[in-house]
């Protein structure tokens, strides 16, 4: 006898944001897809990788507000981390092979805070190979994984803190903020090649991430103890789509010039030009992001949906 076929899952619309506390040793995107499954979410996205090793914030966009994902991946992040000084590795981080073992130099903490303050500000940063930056539409993992000579061009990006919390040579216990496109191991990897013995990522957690600064994360075993309860349990966890833009300039409308917005067109707004607003309506629900022209009007760059 065949076993009986496993039902397809009914898909439904969510729409907001959930602060996922992503566990170590998976994929972003093997969360994404649990967690899609979980909320039986039409539409989901999340805000910007984090290492398989990686632990902590990440935010889960559903529905409309995948529309703004691209927005949260690059707000400013915090980070901690702990680096193991005296070895180099292949990922620059515990899971990669070792490359250089070499011995810890007797060394203080104002000589680890001198390398720390001139990591600070605008650097221009080389990626580790094994990163999920694409060249020629393939991910860098993917060839350094076939023992492709990788090159990764350098970036230039900004820290604006890195800090020394605790010292227990050879681990150093530290906290970035920094923005978009920054690499917490390439950081590492740098104040080790300082110091002059190397260092690697042993432990790293992602701490927020524009504008969710102080977030009230969710584990995925309390999100699986709430789907076991009832589906709408879950929907009481996710945030709405305003919160994820917090951090813009806010501007209510009127119906009339909700309804211009919804049409594409400008309204008046003497703002100065590039300025980008978010548009509420008179329900206090976002409608539009738009942006400035600097000729006395704003124009709607992006459109939501008024039941979000």
């Amino acid at each position: 006898m065949k076993s009986a076929r496993k039902s397809a899952i009914t898909w439904r619309d969510v729409n907001g944001i959930l602060l996922l506390d992503k566990p170590s040793g998976v994929s972003s995107n093997h969360v994404l897809q649990t967690v899609r499954r979980l909320f039986r979410a039409a539409k989901a996205g999340h805000t910007g990788s984090l290492d398989p090793l990686a632990t902590g914030l990440l935010p889960i966009c559903f529905g409309e507000a995948t529309k703004i994902a691209g927005l949260l991946i690059g707000s400013s992040k915090a980070y901690s981390t702990t680096a193991m000084l005296g070895q180099t590795r292949s990922t620059d981080d515990a899971e990669g092979e070792l490359l250089i073992d070499r011995p810890v130099p007797n060394i203080d903490d104002d000589l680890i805070r001198r390398g720390l303050q001139l990591l600070t500000g605008e650097q221009t940063q080389i990626p580790p190979i094994y990163s999920a930056i694409k060249r020629d539409g393939e991910r860098m993992y993917t060839r350094a994984r076939r023992g492709e000579a990788v090159e990764v061009p350098s970036r230039t990006v900004h820290v604006d803190r890195f800090e020394l919390i605790g010292t227990n040579l050879p681990l150093l216990d530290l906290e970035i903020e920094c923005g978009s496109g920054t690499y917490v191991r390439s950081l590492v990897r740098d104040l080790g090649e300082f110091l002059g013995c190397g260092a690697h990522v042993t432990a790293l957690r992602r701490l927020w991430v524009e504008p969710f600064r102080d977030p009230a994360m969710f584990t995925l075993e309390q999100l699986e103890t709430l789907a076991a309860q009832d589906i709408l349990a879950l929907d009481q966890v996710v945030l709405s789509v305003e919160t994820g833009l917090a951090h813009f300039t806010q501007c209510r409308v009127d119906a009339e010039d909700e309804l211009r917005l919804r049409k594409g067109q400008g309204i008046e707004a003497v703002l100065p030009k590039g300025f980008c607003v978010a548009i509420s309506n008179d329900s206090g629900r976002v409608i539009a992001l738009a942006e400035s022209d600097g000729s006395g009007r704003v124009k709607p760059t992006r459109g939501f949906s008024v039941e979000t």
